[in-house]
């Protein structure tokens, strides 16, 4: 399903996404009619679109496309994108009006086995801003299935490990206390659920890595993943703290669309 503003997607519109490439979007799993997190996704797209246009986001709308999108029972993915159609890419500083775009696809399975990343060197563009431009993700994706893995972990130039490209990681040291890594990343709403105060922030380094025990990712299309290794530090994807996660997390309900 692919609709603007509540309507059939126009492909002239969409050809202005593609060729500008400039908006932001949020990316939400339903279950039986409800998302976790909701709110906070719809609090992402408002802020966002306030920084990238200057401009206010009806959520009440949002919600009501999303209504249309989604069916009462099964499992999707949805995506909510917003861009202005009108964007010329000679002025985008011209007043701006931003519309939405749903668009769904099939859910996976509500668990992920455990994945190898590899470390990769990038700092993703204005990592605070979940925005259309993935082009640097995507590459390093890329190369890293083809070196053998099946995903990149960002490492910044000062050897801070920050996230992946579309998930958070962190990490479970030694003394069993999750710590997630203090850096410029992409504030998610999966990681947001699933942070307890007990949780440590800190800075985490590729030099740091053989001491954790376990890591895991989290994003809203399969909630809690456990990282098998990272380069060629194995970790434990069955450790107790991240199965704990897991589970506090499938037990989540959402919240009605």
């Amino acid at each position: 399903m692919m609709e603007l503003n509540g309507r059939p997607a126009d492909p002239d519109a969409l050809a202005t996404l593609a060729l500008t490439n400039y908006g932001h979007f949020t990316t939400m799993r339903v279950d039986d009619g409800r998302v976790r997190g909701l709110g906070l996704h719809m609090e992402r797209l408002a802020g966002t679109c306030r920084a990238l246009f200057g401009a206010e986001l009806d959520t009440d709308r949002v919600r009501a496309y999303l209504v249309r999108a989604v069916p009462a029972t099964g499992s999707l993915v949805v995506r909510v994108t917003v861009f202005d159609p009108s964007l010329d890419l000679g002025h985008p500083s011209a007043a701006a009006d931003p519309h939405v775009l749903v668009t769904t696809r099939p859910a996976g399975a509500p668990t992920a086995p455990p994945f190898r990343v590899r470390t990769v060197p990038y700092v993703r563009d204005t990592p605070a801003l979940k925005n259309v431009g993935l082009f640097g993700l995507l590459r390093a994706r890329r190369e890293a299935q083809l070196a053998g893995f099946d995903d990149a972990l960002f490492v910044g130039p000062d050897g801070r490990v920050s996230e992946g490209g579309t998930w958070n990681v962190a990490f479970v040291d030694g003394a069993g206390t999750v710590v997630w890594p203090e850096a410029d990343v992409l504030p998610g709403i999966t990681m947001a659920l699933v942070r307890r105060d007990d949780h440590a922030l800190a800075k985490v380094t590729t030099a740091d890595l053989p001491s954790m025990r376990a890591a895991f990712a989290t994003n809203a299309a399969v909630g809690v993943r456990a990282v098998a290794a990272v380069d060629d530090v194995a970790l434990d994807p069955g450790h107790p703290v991240v199965a704990a996660l897991q589970e506090a997390y499938a037990a989540l309900r959402g919240e009605p669309v």
